[in-house]
């Protein structure tokens, strides 16, 4: 009975003997590392090493295991055998000890990569795994509020930690440079990416931070300050503020005069020329027609006559019938046809007094007055 059960545990040991003592031939694999970190961009190395007793080269074969493994590369020693897959090409070298070199990595190069080392002199094929993870740096982090000041007794207040770049990012938060405590009004998002303060209160007054990891990298934030206000204390600030405003607006209204602009007073319309006596004024005024349309489109050249001066009459002459000595009334002239009228007895004062006029106005008829027969032209 002893000796029925002995042969079965004994046979393992036989093989190892056997191997051992050269019988049995094998590929022994071993590698340094059974996962390797990777960065994007950059280059892997899976590094593995083989020992056999045969001096023939080598078969080495690639596979990255996924539903249905995937044959990276075959060579014989570090000859490539057959064509690379297209997502490969130029980017696989496969080592004298086996290893397996991949650059540039590629995010979908992350996985499990298994290696196979047979010889035809072996018996046996050495196999070995190795895991392969790709990742991105993270890049500066930085804490978002809405506000860097709040009011106590505020509710839901967030603050979110944000960075463009990274591949599986982990999230901590830190008060005033050490982890949170445990506080139920404190909540996170299922990725600790963002932080809710339920119901703040003066003790939440302090620095913020988060801290962004990842397998190859990570980033701290800069410290974000939280101002807590009591509400007691904003009402003060705000009911001064208000009393203040309101006595600068009254004292505002108070001095503040409109500024009261004289009216424009209509301008009459210019008058029509008039002739009359100085001492009857608007009595006998007569008005001169208004230039045609012709007249206006040709306007003749304007004369203009300086009053000349004529000796004053002889104390001995007597005045005129009607009229009382002094000052000399003043007449225009206007001939109403071509008939001359009469001419004043020399030393007249009607004929001293009446010099050349000219009354003018844009498009109108120079008017002229001669001295010698004391009348009045109108020439066009």
């Amino acid at each position: 009975m002893w000796g029925a059960v002995a042969a079965p545990c004994l046979l393992p040991a036989a093989w190892l003997l056997a191997l051992h003592a050269g019988l049995l031939a094998g590929v022994n694999i071993t590698s340094p590392s059974a996962l390797v970190r990777g960065t994007a961009g950059k280059a892997a190395l899976l590094s593995v090493r083989y020992a056999s007793a045969s001096p023939d080269k080598p078969v080495v074969k690639w596979q990255l295991k996924r539903d249905k493994p995937v044959t990276v590369v075959q060579s014989i020693g570090t000859e490539i055998i057959g064509n690379l897959r297209p997502d490969y090409r130029d980017r696989i070298r496969v080592l004298e000890n086996g290893s397996l070199l991949i650059s540039p990595l590629q995010l979908a190069d992350e996985g499990a990569y298994e290696v196979e080392v047979s010889i035809t002199d072996d018996t046996f094929t050495g196999e070995k795994t190795i895991n392969l993870t790709v990742d991105i740096p993270i890049s500066k982090p930085q804490v978002l509020v809405a506000s860097s000041t709040v009011l106590e007794l505020s509710e839901f207040f967030t603050l979110n930690c944000s960075h463009e770049n990274g591949t599986k990012p982990t999230y901590t938060w830190l008060k005033d440079g050490r982890p949170l405590s445990n506080d139920s009004r404190l909540l996170l998002s299922p990725d600790q990416k963002i932080l809710t303060i339920t119901r703040v209160l003066m003790a939440d007054d302090d620095v913020y931070s988060c801290l962004v990891e990842n397998p190859i990298s990570h980033g701290r934030s800069i410290p974000v300050k939280l101002t807590v206000y009591r509400r007691s204390s904003l009402y003060i600030i705000l009911s001064t503020g208000g009393i203040f405003l309101l006595v600068t607006l009254v004292t505002v209204c108070a001095c503040w005069k409109p500024s009261k602009k004289p009216k424009q007073q209509a301008e009459p319309p210019p008058p029509d020329y008039t002739e009359q006596d100085e001492e009857h004024p608007k009595h006998e005024a007569e008005t001169i027609p208004r230039s045609t349309d012709h007249d206006r489109k040709a306007p003749l050249a304007l004369y203009i006559l300086k009053e000349q001066d004529t000796p004053a009459p002889q104390e001995d002459s007597p005045p005129p019938a009607g009229r009382s000595p002094g000052r000399g009334a003043r007449r225009y002239h206007r001939s109403p046809a071509p008939t001359r009228p009469p001419r004043s007895p020399p030393g007249s004062p009607v004929r001293s007094r009446t010099a050349p006029r000219l009354l003018r106005a844009t498009g109108v008829p120079a008017i002229r007055e001669q001295e010698e027969g004391s009348t009045l032209e109108i020439s066009a």
